[in-house]
């Protein structure tokens, strides 16, 4: 099945689909997004320690300081 007909499929549950699905469904929805971006967050970071574009702990602290100034 292709993206077009799963796409078909679901518009035709949402549309006879009580509120509890829609909540499910919604929440299922978002919940998969999110992970989306935390994984490619982490893929980033990964390249990022690869590089060597790192900051030790009390560089960290430091800029902290900085921009309570």
């Amino acid at each position: 099945m292709g993206a077009i007909e799963i796409k078909q499929e679901l518009q035709a549950f949402i549309e006879i689909g009580d509120k509890q699905f829609l909540a499910l469904l919604h929440r299922t929805a978002k919940d998969y997004i999110e992970q989306k971006k935390q994984d490619r967050m982490i893929v980033e970071g990964e390249a990022d320690i690869d590089a060597g574009r790192l900051h030790s702990q009390s560089d960290v602290q430091k800029m902290i300081e900085d921009w309570t100034k």
